[in-house]
């Protein structure tokens, strides 16, 4: 809570001296800002509130098994997969992963989650197939899997998570 209070008291003490510097050039990028985040809001609320009704759906002991300390290895391989699969832009997963973190998913699923998001595209395989090749396509996103499962394990052995 005070973090976010820091953060807060951060941003509009930078906003002030932008203000004092130029308040013309200020005013034109929080009108800008403002157009972004109404533009953006629609699909991040829907977003949010489907994630959070199948997150009240499935019991939090259903969730801490599968991805908790308890069962890592499958956590880590369910999280990479749904990472894969799924097609949502980072100012929607990371909520997301906040959530989950509060109903005891550990750090390296969230990472092998986030990671494989971003990095892996299962959904846009046909696409990349078509500009770039099957081999490139098929080899990219095979590394970028290999690579965010050592994301993953390098975040797990940072949070001690994860012992070698």
């Amino acid at each position: 809570m005070w973090r976010m209070i820091y953060l807060y008291l951060v941003v509009f003490i930078a906003l002030g001296v932008s203000f004092a510097a130029d308040r013309k050039k200020t005013y034109g990028a929080l009108k800008i800002a403002y157009k972004k985040f109404v533009k953006i809001l629609p699909a991040f609320a829907s977003m949010l509130v489907l994630v959070s009704i199948i997150l009240a759906l499935v019991p939090n002991s259903l969730i801490a098994h599968y991805l908790g300390r308890s069962n890592m290895v499958t956590g880590v391989l369910l999280a990479s997969f749904f990472g894969s699969i799924t097609l949502m832009p980072g100012f929607i997963a990371y909520p997301l992963c906040g959530i989950l973190l509060k109903k005891g998913v550990t750090y390296t699923v969230i990472a092998a989650f986030t990671t494989t998001l971003m990095m892996v595209g299962f959904v846009t395989f046909p696409i990349e197939k078509r500009y770039f090749g099957w081999k490139v396509a098929v080899l990219r996103n095979g590394l970028s899997l290999l690579i965010a499962l050592s994301v993953a394990m390098t975040i797990g052995i940072l949070f001690g998570e994860v012992l070698l």
